[in-house]
């Protein structure tokens, strides 16, 4: 299984988590299964987070700067069938209608070049390899409200084509028996 992971979560991870984590039990999980490829940073994901926030994950997550866990995306390429996807059903209908097609051909294109893209696009590439069980997209956005963008937020698009998106709490939930963790733990 992969679990391509977005900057949302990695804020929340630094913010919610990392305080209370002072034997560094989720952050040692984190990094191991980074390095293991079973937890995915993808490099516009790192370049976000690099500028995001104050830098917060940057700062604090030392490990998340390692060359050796991010994954680069710049060899995954949008197929037509992803375009189709992009026109029709990624697409806020309501907004699309207030723009002109130059103002779409820069959504899209800025779009594409988004972290958000990436990681869908990423996580198609890996629902096609055969040795993969599964693929989820680990994300603290929500479908609802999506503040009047061009295109829909990562859950709603996973839903369009058949990705699980789950939040850092559920991500953490599934691996509760790996992680060992205790209340005990996260106040020591």
């Amino acid at each position: 299984m992969k679990y391509i992971i977005d900057t949302s979560t990695w804020i929340a991870l630094v913010r919610y988590y990392k305080p209370f984590d002072s034997n560094m039990v989720i952050l040692d999980f984190f990094e191991k299964k980074l390095k293991n490829d079973e937890f995915l940073l993808i490099d516009e994901v790192f370049k976000e987070c690099s500028f995001v926030a104050k830098k917060i994950v940057i700062k604090e997550l030392e490990f998340i700067s390692s060359k050796e866990i991010i994954t680069k995306t710049s060899n995954i390429y949008p197929t037509k069938k992803f375009f189709n996807l992009l026109e029709n059903q990624f697409c806020n209908k309501p907004q699309r209608n207030l723009l002109n097609d130059i103002e779409i051909d820069n959504f899209t294109s800025n779009y594409l070049n988004s972290a958000d893209a990436k990681i869908i696009l990423l996580a198609l590439d890996i629902k096609n390899e055969k040795d993969v069980e599964k693929v989820f997209i680990v994300t603290e956005e929500t479908s609802a409200n999506n503040d009047n963008k061009l295109f829909k937020k990562i859950p709603a698009i996973c839903k369009e084509i058949d990705i699980k998106s789950i939040s850092l709490p559920k991500l953490i939930e599934i691996f509760n028996s790996e992680i060992e963790i205790s209340i005990k733990d996260l106040n020591a």
